[in-house]
């Protein structure tokens, strides 16, 4: 049988250990079958994490701690991307819009435009506008609420009786 420091295929202990070093000290846990491949390496980069591989090490293996610690700042950034892409910005299609209600925007919100701008122009001149708007939105759902609540709409009234 195979002596206790190597592993069932005859590696050694230094083979199994993660083969990064973490702020200055290297890492002792067992490494696992995760790499610590080029896209691992530009990801380390760019969030700035004090990763780096060993010069020495026989392998690119990482232990599972480092795994997971990657893996949740990748997630992080994805998270916030989605999170804005998940329905936070209104998608609102100012080409649906006629001239003058958009001219009645602009001119609700005093901005400053250059004289003659076609409606494409105008359209994402408001539109930059219009994302820069903060909105506190329970506010703005409780505003609704009390509105609806308190103030009919037109549609609202019964339709008068036939027979008459």
């Amino acid at each position: 049988m195979n002596d206790s420091n190597s592993d069932l295929d005859g590696r050694s202990d230094e083979y199994r250990i993660c083969c990064l070093v973490d702020d200055g000290t290297r890492c002792h846990r067992q490494a696992s079958n995760a790499s610590y491949s080029k896209r691992i390496q530009r990801t380390v980069a760019q969030r700035h994490l004090k990763l780096t591989r060993e010069s020495d090490a026989p392998h690119i293996y990482i232990c599972d701690h480092h795994k997971n610690m990657i893996l949740s700042v990748r997630n992080k950034g994805r998270r916030r991307k989605e999170s804005d892409e998940d329905g936070e910005t209104p998608e609102v299609d100012f080409h649906q819009l006629q001239v003058s209600a958009l001219r009645r925007y602009k001119r609700h919100f005093k901005l400053q435009t250059r004289p003659g701008m076609n409606k494409a122009q105008l359209v994402e001149h408001l539109q930059k506008h219009f994302y820069t708007i903060p909105v506190i939105e329970t506010e703005a759902l409780s505003y609704f609420i009390y509105m609806v609540k308190t103030f009919r709409s037109k549609l609202d009234q019964k339709p008068l009786d036939a027979s008459l």
